[in-house]
């Protein structure tokens, strides 16, 4: 496939004209992973008229290995906890928690980073749209995904711009919906190959967005 989107916001038009034809039975509440994520929610909020805000998404890092992890926590609170690997590890009870509490800590530093334009939502009966700008693996999609779950909403849509068909299959089982333009096979899938104008997003960049956001629903 060789059309690229533009940039995340183009990405985020895309996404829009397509959430528009369904037909979303209650109030929509859109929740952006970042930091990628958030400029790709922007016009779908406007388009749907929606409520934004993000869903913080950390894993939990085996002892000795930061680069791996074991689990994830959700800025809504939730533990995803991977169970066979957990066994595999042999991780006590108490190394556990200990990676918990730093982990809340590492969420908790990054609302702060965001001056407090990041709150908690109830996803309660919801049409929860869940937007990132691509699915790679997509093991921070589905953490997102239980984590919602948890707050029993009316529906729950995932909205990426591109995904691997691997990820994309794994994500569509545990949604209501799945909406993707670009899905891509093959051995090597980077998400950054959907975009003309790629870029590491910058906690400034999000905090710009999420406050024009604000304003404009003020």
């Amino acid at each position: 496939m060789q059309w690229k989107y533009r940039d995340r916001t183009h990405a985020g038009e895309v996404l829009a004209e397509e959430l528009l034809q369904l037909e979303l039975n209650v109030l929509p509440l859109v929740l952006a992973v970042p930091n990628g994520g958030v400029a790709v929610a922007v016009p779908i909020a406007r388009a749907l008229g929606a409520e934004l805000n993000v869903v913080i998404v950390r894993k939990l890092q085996i002892p000795h290995n930061p680069e791996a992890g074991f689990s994830a926590l959700t800025s809504l609170g939730t533990l995803i906890l991977n169970k066979p690997l957990v066994a595999r590890l042999g991780l006590t009870e108490k190394e556990i928690n200990s990676v918990k509490r730093k982990t809340e800590r590492q969420i908790e530093e990054r609302r702060e980073t965001y001056e407090g334009l990041v709150g908690h939502t109830e996803p309660l009966g919801r049409a929860v749209i869940l937007v990132d700008d691509g699915l790679a693996s997509g093991y921070t999609m589905m953490a997102a995904i239980d984590s919602v779950r948890e707050f029993h909403p009316d529906s729950v849509t995932v909205a990426v711009p591109t995904a691997h068909d691997n990820s994309a299959r794994m994500v569509e089982a545990a949604v209501d919906r799945l909406v993707c333009p670009r899905i891509e096979t093959g051995f090597v899938f980077a998400v950054a190959n959907a975009y003309q104008n790629w870029y590491d997003v910058s906690d400034s960049e999000v905090i710009e967005v999420l406050r024009h956001a604000a304003d404009a629903v003020t």
